[in-house]
């Protein structure tokens, strides 16, 4: 089963740390966000491996956008 991981606010993709076939664990950093000049790091959520990174670097991001699909393990 895959899970969709998504924005929760309005924020630039300051960086991404994984990519499609990385596997991850529900604490592993897939992004990071900065917002109002905080960095706000977005967790894996699920243990499995990454299909699909839908962000880059530089990118904006609204609240609900799909940042990763990771197929559960």
């Amino acid at each position: 089963m895959s899970h969709t991981v998504v924005a929760e606010l309005v924020a630039n993709v300051q960086k991404v740390t994984a990519k499609a076939g990385d596997t991850v664990g529900p604490e592993d950093t897939l992004v990071i966000l900065e917002s109002m000049k905080m960095e706000i790091p977005v967790l894996a959520e699920v243990a499995g491996t990454i299909t699909e990174m839908k962000v880059s670097e530089g990118e904006v991001v609204r609240d609900g956008d799909p940042i990763a699909v990771i197929e559960e393990k």
